[in-house]
């Protein structure tokens, strides 16, 4: 097929702009996850008697965790020799570049410390909660990373192709050829684990500890996993590796998901839940 046949993305990733200020699509994506996740944790504190104060100190934990871990996870996994030789771009986040993984270690971490100052929310039910609007969150990313022209995927002549713009300090330079719309392919994959373990949720069709948190990360990193072989490479060592990066990463998150619903499936005792 000619690549005038194929949708070409022209959207910008501003909004609007003000001045030097520009407010982008992603920031405006990234911020909602968090607004929606907050509504849907609200419900769940409620649903179950949990004390709602805790909520706005447990975004706050999850904000920085999310931040903190994916800005050190690009840094440290996808370019470890440069950030090491100009460790003060790590603080630069503005300048782009955060790792998904590096964003699920951050947040656990932040989630074990919270659960320390808050006793009467155990991890284990906590974890299993908050996959939930995670999952949607993940969604609403992959989406910013559409409209920023990045993470594009390998060239392709299937017909839902796209073309996105080469963006260089700001500027159009050029154009992709057709590629595989790798953000999306993830977007909706998340959105469909966003959904199912709402429903698990809402008609409590999960009992057992651990099992659902174990179910969120083997369903969205195996998805992780097969996407990954539609994108192309994101740093210039991948392409010397069997496996992308995205997918070496996955397989730890996998094994553990698949622990936890093992572990929970053999427990006799129920998840929490007063409903």
């Amino acid at each position: 097929m000619e690549p005038s046949s194929f949708f070409h993305w022209n959207g910008s990733p501003e909004i609007f702009k003000i001045g030097s200020l520009a407010i982008r699509w992603y920031g405006v994506l990234f911020a909602l996850g968090f607004v929606i996740g907050y509504q849907i944790m609200d419900y769940i504190f409620k649903r179950e008697n949990k004390p709602t104060k805790a909520l706005e100190s447990l975004v706050f934990y999850v904000i920085i965790g999310t931040i903190v871990g994916a800005r050190l996870g690009h840094c440290f996994f996808y370019e470890p020799d440069y950030y090491l030789k100009n460790p003060l771009e790590i603080l630069m986040v503005w300048h782009g570049g955060l790792a998904s993984h590096g964003g699920a270690i951050g947040v656990l971490l932040a989630l074990w410390l919270f659960a320390r100052k808050n006793p009467k929310i155990k991890l284990l039910w906590l974890l299993d909660r908050i996959v939930i609007p995670t999952a949607l969150a993940a969604s609403f990313i992959r989406i910013g990373n559409f409209f920023n022209h990045e993470i594009i995927g390998k060239p392709t002549n299937l017909p839902w192709a796209i073309i996105f713009n080469i963006y260089r300090g700001g500027e159009i330079v050029g154009t992709t050829p057709p590629v595989h719309p790798s953000q999306l392919y993830e977007a909706i994959a998340y959105l469909l684990i966003f959904i199912l373990l709402f429903i698990l949720y809402k008609k409590r069709i999960w009992q057992n500890e651990g099992v659902p948190f174990g179910l969120f990360f083997v369903l969205v990193f195996v998805a992780r996993f097969l996407i990954e072989f539609t994108k192309a490479p994101q740093a210039e060592f991948e392409k010397f590796l069997p496996l992308s990066m995205g997918q070496i990463l996955s397989i730890p998150f996998i094994l553990a998901g698949l622990y936890f619903i093992i572990r929970g499936l053999k427990r006799t005792t129920p998840s929490e839940s007063k409903t």
